[in-house]
């Protein structure tokens, strides 16, 4: 076994307290014991304790052996309600038919780290989940060996039920339970041997997936309570445009209507966190009984919006320095191709010089060079954004669906003068976040309208309001270079990368350190259109530009595409240019083996078109290989194959739907989806505009294989979405013998692509 400290202190990891009924909490900060390093269930019908202590972040064992265990991180289909607890389950040796999981409010006394996103979840927690269910389990073995008179080293325990070698002697956990709270916590303790986990690495069923499947209230969209308005925005048209007036006199006179006001959900003198991102800050608000009611309500506004002088007056200068005229700073599709394939390009800065590229390139018996593109795109979760709030003088009450209700405590401290202490924000389960839910801003809406009103309120954006509300994936451009010399060797390898408003580039990531001339340089330029982090952020395009070029240049050197990628793995890993390289080349080369393997992808397979692609990112090495055939100019996916490294799996069905489900996510933008702008309005505004994958679409099937290796776990819930663009992209060609630069790809498929994006 390995031993752990149980913490820096006792204040800072682990406390236990006796439990009224005779039971055992044991509480833990959630990151305590990752730090000092580095410096459930069906519902059951089982007779409950006959009183919790609602803790957060607390182990709790009843007096009759129930668990129950909270999960602090949002849950936003990526299954840490279920696997979080899965790990404390597992150090705790308890039966996981006697476990029930909660989900845990925000408690920044106690949780350092209660956030959704860039796949962190399970790896940070890992550590520290693990000792404190160790840590329970010891204090339950320790007060069975005083009851039982025998040492501890003796003992033994399975599934809550901890017996004596010797005897015959045996003990319950909520037997024990009573005892064990009133000793004190070990200084160190021992966790398990990887190979005697008996629930990790095992597939249990979600916890909710009777709830969400039978349609009881788990999302913010059921929150209903007694005297609740409903309450909605209406925001400015365009981004660049400001509200000017307002005449609400018809829609007050509306059944059902209580008031119509307007708000700032940042005044200009408060300090935000960097989650406040918010495309219109002066919103329109209606406030009414029922939903209907104040939809049909905002139909009667008299509202007239104007240009906002200072968003606008920066993007008519580029406007203007990419040769449009008439510019007025309102954004559309076309200055963002002009912007993207002309102005921001000129613009680029050096992040990584390896050797002397500019000398290989000039030496170069052959320069390969290739531009890949795409568009904006919207979160489109499937539940809208929405939030309840309750604020009254001294307290506010909050619930509903957000990636980070940490630092929204923050702002909600700072826009209505409470303290932290005042304000009590609950979690309930996202309809889907993929990044749009870091940004909460509709939260802060929705607490400055109840307290303005002094009643609780619920907040609701319509598909429309959602859609148009911006915080979008940012538009990206990556020109790629290569130099190979007489032999067709590669010798020098540029990428030139940059967006509107943010650059994709990953300077240090593979190719970087396998080639002796290197250079990676990065531009941005400016917009009014709010952007943010979408699943994979920046990965989710540059990988797929990356590994299109490569397959382009493996075919132009003469190689198979991976036996390329291996090669320069090689490299990477014997002989590595530079000491910033941020990926481990022998993993990246283990999952193209197994997925080389798996796929059997030196096998003839015609008819089927064939492609492959590769990436790290979010600590973690995916591979995959695309099946395709085309009938009638559409693409029919018949099957990807996987391969994963993302260490030690705890839950395997949870593991493969989240493989699954980015893989299907990851073909469907790549293909389709894009948002598109005319003088700053948004051109899509709900599905039967905006197109998004279907289900006659998705892969027919994908097989999903994981690298056993025993290393702890990292990130799984974004990895798989940026690699398989790459595959698809590469496939297409195969079946077509055209390459495919410039998503959504169904546009070149489709011979739609603007003649000045072809390449």
């Amino acid at each position: 076994m390995n031993k752990v400290k149980t913490g820096i202190g006792r204040r800072s990891f682990i406390k236990n307290v006796a439990v009224a009924g005779g039971g055992l909490i044991i509480g833990f900060n959630w990151l305590a014991c990752q730090r000092a390093a580095e410096e459930g269930s069906e519902e059951m019908a089982m007779q409950m304790p006959d009183e919790w202590f609602e803790l957060n972040g607390y182990l709790k064992v009843g007096d009759n052996g129930v668990v129950t265990i909270y999960s602090p991180n949002p849950e936003i289909g990526q299954n840490v309600k279920t696997s979080m607890p899965m790990i404390v389950a597992e150090e705790l040796d308890v039966d996981w038919n006697n476990v029930i999981v909660e989900q845990a409010p925000l408690n920044t006394d106690i949780f350092t780290r209660q956030l959704a996103g860039g796949s962190q979840s399970i790896r940070q927690g890992w550590q520290s989940l693990r000792t404190a269910g160790a840590t329970a389990r010891q204090m339950l073995l320790t007060a069975a060996a005083s009851e039982m008179d025998v040492p501890v080293s003796e003992l033994s325990v399975e599934k809550g039920i901890i017996k004596h070698a010797g005897s015959d002697k045996s003990v319950s956990y909520g037997e024990i339970a009573k005892a064990a709270a009133k000793l004190e916590v070990p200084q160190e303790v021992e966790l398990k041997n990887k190979a005697d986990f008996k629930i990790i690495g095992t597939s249990r069923r979600n916890v909710d997936a009777k709830k969400i499947v039978t349609g009881q209230p788990l999302f913010g969209l059921d929150t209903y309570r007694d005297g609740m308005l409903t309450a909605m925005v209406v925001q400015p048209p365009a981004f660049g445009m400001v509200l000017k007036s307002l005449d609400a006199e018809a829609a007050k006179d509306m059944p059902g209507i209580t008031d119509v006001f307007t708000i700032s959900t940042y005044p200009e003198d408060m300090e935000k966190e960097w989650s406040d991102v918010a495309a219109f800050n002066n919103l329109v608000v209606v406030v009414g009984e029922s939903t209907w009611q104040v939809m049909q309500a905002r139909k009667k506004l008299n509202i007239e919006w104007d240009l906002n002088a200072e968003l606008t007056k920066e993007i008519e200068i580029l406007e203007k320095s990419a040769g449009m005229e008439d510019a007025t700073g309102l954004e559309s599709t076309e200055i963002h191709t002009r912007l993207l394939t002309e102005v921001g390009p000129r613009k680029a800065e050096v992040v990584r010089k390896d050797g002397d590229p500019e000398k290989a390139f000039k030496n170069a018996a052959k320069v390969i060079e290739r531009s890949y593109t795409c568009p904006f795109l919207a979160h489109n979760c499937m539940e809208p954004m929405n939030f309840f709030a309750d604020v009254r003088k001294d307290k506010a009450e909050l619930f509903g669906p957000i990636q980070t209700p940490e630092f929204a405590e923050n702002s909600i401290s700072k826009r209505l003068g409470l303290a932290p202490e005042q304000i009590d924000i609950q979690m309930s389960r996202m309809g889907g976040g993929f990044g749009r839910r870091l940004y909460g801003h509709f939260l802060i809406e929705a607490a400055v309208i109840s307290q303005k009103m002094g009643k609780p309120v619920k907040l609701v954006y319509t598909r429309e309001d959602d859609m148009t509300n911006g915080v979008y994936r940012p538009a990206y451009h990556a020109q790629y270079r290569a130099a190979l010399d007489a032999n067709n060797n590669l010798v020098a390898f540029h990428v030139k990368a940059g967006g509107i408003p943010e650059s994709p580039l990953f300077a240090n990531r593979f190719p970087a350190g396998a080639i002796d001339n290197y250079l990676a340089e990065s531009w941005t330029v400016d917009s009014n259109i709010t952007f943010g982090a979408f699943r994979a952020p920046r990965s989710n395009f540059i990988a797929g530009a990356e590994n299109s070029f490569l397959d382009e240049l493996a075919e132009e050197m003469g190689k198979d595409p991976i036996q390329f990628r291996l090669d320069m793995l090689k490299r990477a890993e014997t002989n590595p240019v530079g000491e910033e390289n941020d990926y481990d080349p022998s993993r990246y080369a283990g999952v193209l083996k197994l997925v080389r393997d798996e796929a059997s992808w030196e096998k003839e397979q015609s008819p089927v078109s064939r492609g492959v692609s590769a990436y790290y990112c979010h600590n973690t090495y995916v591979a995959q290989v695309l099946d395709m055939s085309l009938k009638n100019n559409q693409p029919i996916i018949e099957k990807v194959t996987c391969a994963v490294d993302c260490g030690i799996v705890v839950n395997p069905d949870a593991a493969k739907n989240m493989v699954e489900g980015g893989t299907i996510d990851g073909i469907g933008h790549a293909l389709y989806s894009e948002m598109t702008f005319e003088d700053g309005v948004p051109l899509k505004s709900n599905f039967h505009n905006y197109r998004l994958i279907r289900h006659q679409e998705a892969p027919k099937k994908i097989d999903t294989h994981f690298v056993k290796n025993g290393i702890d776990p990292t990130g799984l819930g974004e990895p798989p979405f940026p690699p398989v663009q790459g595959a698809l992209a590469n496939a297409l060609y195969k079946a077509t013998g055209r390459r495919f630069y410039n998503q959504p790809f169904i546009k070149e498929l489709q011979n739609e692509v603007p003649t000045e994006l072809k390449t």
